[in-house]
């Protein structure tokens, strides 16, 4: 039964996340299951999905056929992979439903491809779904503002060992941040990689480091060190619950907006 409620599909099923986005759905007041992909070939098609979680089942079967299960949703939620994501993104904007991206590690090819899909449908991405992080993310900016260009700008996040990219979505979501801050394009100051004898830091230049590591869920720290004093900001994520529950109020949230792509800061009003 659909209750009336708005059918969201969850990519990527048997994942980390989309485990805990479907057991959230479960729960969830305004929302509802209805639909479940994984990739062809995977152990879970032909399961219901609470079945193949080890629990009772829920009347929705693991599909491999996202096209069929799309054009019946209100919404979909995907953490998979950046050409998994594309193709999604094409699918979800025919099916005219609300696509949700928590995917990372895209190139400025998968960026255009969602740009365009966005043309026809409501995607929200971001490279975090959790409030505190896009708290950080506006605190970033604006303190990058306030310092200025005298301030070095260190950004160092840690992850748990199954992360296949670095930097983390959110470390670029920080630096884009800094370098909006300071009026600057980050492809002009990042700095992704030291090794070796690799000189002075480059005045101005936007520092990345990335530790991975056990089941670290997320951890990301802003460094502003100038002589004499720094300014850390920080943020540790403890429960990817934090990242389901956003990722479930910007599905709820897109549902009836104008086609676009949009961010967790427009979901939150910040």
């Amino acid at each position: 039964m659909s209750d009336g409620l708005p059918g969201i599909v969850v990519t990527g099923a048997s994942g980390r996340m989309g485990r805990m986005l479907i057991a959230a759905l479960q729960d969830h007041a305004g929302l509802r299951l209805s639909g479940a992909v994984e990739r062809a070939g995977h152990a879970w098609i032909g399961q219901d999905v609470g079945v193949a979680m080890g629990g009772a089942p829920v009347g929705v079967t693991v599909t491999d056929d996202p096209l069929e299960v799309f054009a019946t949703a209100h919404g979909i939620v995907d953490f998979t992979s950046p050409d998994a994501t594309c193709d999604y993104a094409a699918l979800a904007a025919q099916a005219r439903a609300v696509h949700v991206i928590g995917t990372t590690g895209f190139d400025a090819h998968h960026l255009a491809k969602i740009a365009a899909a966005a043309r026809h449908a409501t995607i929200i991405r971001a490279g975090n779904m959790s409030l505190g992080v896009n708290l950080l993310v506006q605190m970033t900016q604006r303190v990058a503002a306030a310092l200025g260009e005298g301030w070095d700008i260190e950004i160092v996040e840690a992850h748990h060992n199954q992360k296949v990219d670095a930097p983390s979505g959110t470390a670029l979501m920080l630096g884009q941040a800094a370098a909006d801050g300071r009026g600057v394009a980050l492809d002009d100051v990042a700095d992704r990689g030291r090794d070796g004898l690799t000189g002075r830091r480059a005045p101005g230049a936007i520092g990345f480091a990335a530790i991975r590591g056990g089941d670290i869920v997320g951890e990301h720290d802003v460094i502003f060190a100038a002589a004499g004093e720094r300014v850390v900001l920080r943020h540790i994520a403890t429960d990817r619950a934090i990242f389901a529950r956003g990722a479930l109020r910007a599905v709820a949230w897109g549902q009836g907006r104008n086609p676009g792509e949009y961010t967790m800061l427009d979901v939150l009003g910040l």
